[in-house]
């Protein structure tokens, strides 16, 4: 039997702000419970909002850049409801005029199509606190730090039908707030997560019922959890029963969604306009001034790096993952670096010691100016590629230039042809087997000749000198 499958995803983006979303209070990650709370956080009587400037200005930023239209004026209402974590008893959302509406970004689809994504609306709203439980002692605690926390929730109309679209999408979009500065992206901390909205039916017939999976934090969890779901859902209908609208938890331990409540609708939480906040009116001098804080997007970046300077489609796509590290590669070119010799260099030995020691390339040791001189000293041959190796791992170490490293360490490229062809006659001598080997046919013993003139010369020796002179020699 043939299913369809229609997912929505609502994704919660916390905003890089330095405070909250109506208070003073800071949302830095990671202060001790209830340290950064203030009296209008804990909704003391007679407490009132101020509004954040900065959070109206990203989320028209973000709405630039999905082509979305930004609302000329836009409302806060709040949304009731009683958890222990919302000290108010109501959270302040947006629902009849959200700031950005009619998006889309483009993914994609299964069958290789290009697909577009349409974004309903991305609207501004306060997080909730956090619930601490405490399984020792069968207790739970309330952390609200977290409430009033700038959120923007980025809501799509149900046009992913698949796991797979749906990550492209969320990576996608996962990228472009990162790029834009305006959120972090951190998904461990809370600061990009997702609820998908899940539902199947037979081609031809009304959308099924649907089920919401609540806060995923991880790309494999949301792909596995939609996965599963889609497979519950069928099987419940193919066995003559119902799904229910329902919100529910994904337990990525058993790989499995499990109910929490019923799922309720717009009304059900009696949305009203804050009496406290005034409409906000969003002029056209307002949106120009944020357009012009919009850097060049990852796709037209992508674009550009692979018509101007000669890179893959992959090589492109890779470097344009993060903003820090295309503005590190374009230092780097504008020092004289070889672009591909760059990017070579950015998507290997840095990427590698990025991820080793889990930092970003903003909090890379070796500057952008000092890996240039590293690279200019392999393209004039004063060093190797083997070399510029262990010269990386010295850098890495102080704080030196790769010329001051090379000179203390006496690490400059031999290309004296007398010194070559000193190596080359000895190592000659000491493999006559090979030597014979080579005389008779077997010609890719070249490279092992050519790697023990560089052993010999503590890869001091110019490659291509060693190349020629050997070739010549074994003739």
């Amino acid at each position: 039997m043939t299913w369809e499958v229609v997912i929505g995803l609502e994704v919660h983006t916390q905003l890089t702000t330095q405070t909250k979303l109506f208070s003073g209070s800071s949302i830095q990650y990671g202060a001790e419970p209830n340290t950064q709370a203030s009296l209008y956080d804990l909704a003391m009587p007679g407490t009132l909002p101020v509004f954040n400037r900065a959070v109206l200005d990203k989320a028209i930023l973000l709405g630039l850049a999905i082509n979305a239209q930004i609302a000329p004026k836009t409302v806060f209402e709040r949304k009731n409801y009683f958890y222990p974590d919302l000290p108010t008893g109501y959270q302040i959302s947006q629902l009849a005029l959200p700031i950005v509406q009619n998006g889309h970004l483009m993914v994609t689809a299964d069958d290789g199509s290009e697909k577009k994504i349409r974004i309903n609306r991305a609207h501004m709203e306060c997080d909730a606190g956090k619930s601490l439980h405490d399984e020792v002692y069968g207790m739970t605690g309330i952390d609200l730090n977290r409430a009033g926390t700038p959120l923007l929730e980025i809501v799509t109309e149900p046009d992913i039908n698949s796991a797979k679209e749906a990550i492209q999408y969320l990576r996608q979009l996962h990228q472009l707030v990162t790029w834009l500065g305006i959120c972090d992206g951190n998904m461990q901390e809370g600061s990009f997560r997702c609820d998908a909205n899940v539902s199947v039916h037979k081609p031809g017939t009304p959308f099924g019922t649907r089920a919401e999976i609540k806060n995923i934090n991880s790309f494999r969890f949301i792909e596995d959890a939609i996965n599963h779901e889609v497979a519950r859902q069928i099987e419940i209908i193919e066995a003559g029963g119902e799904v229910v609208q329902e919100t529910r938890l994904y337990d990525p331990d058993k790989n499995e969604t499990r109910s929490m409540r019923t799922k309720e609708e717009a009304n059900d939480y009696r949305y009203f306009p804050d009496p406290n906040l005034l409409p906000i009116v969003v002029t056209e001098e307002m949106i120009e001034k944020v357009r012009e804080t919009l850097p060049e997007l990852p796709e037209v970046l992508q674009a550009r790096l692979i018509s101007d300077y000669g890179l893959s489609e992959y090589d492109a796509s890779v470097l344009t993952q993060s903003r820090a590290m295309c503005d590190y590669f374009g230092q780097m070119v504008a020092n004289g670096t070889d672009p591909k010799m760059t990017a070579n260099w950015l998507l290997g030995e840095v990427s590698a010691t990025l991820n080793q020691q889990g930092v970003s390339i903003d909090a890379f040791v070796i500057s952008a100016d000092r890996l240039a001189g590293l690279l200019t000293r392999i393209a004039d041959k004063t060093i190797s590629n083997s070399i510029a190796k262990k010269v990386f791992e010295l850098m890495l170490q102080s704080s030196k230039t790769a010329d001051e490293v090379i000179e203390a360490e006496g690490l400059k490229q031999v290309t004296d042809t007398g010194a070559i062809e000193g190596w080359v006659n000895e190592v000659i001598e000491k493999n006559p087997k090979q030597v014979e080997q080579y005389k008779g046919g077997q010609t890719k013993l070249l490279g092992f000749f050519v790697g023990q003139v560089m052993k010999l010369s503590k890869g001091k020796a110019d490659p291509a000198a060693i190349n020629a002179l050997m070739a010549e020699k074994l003739q």
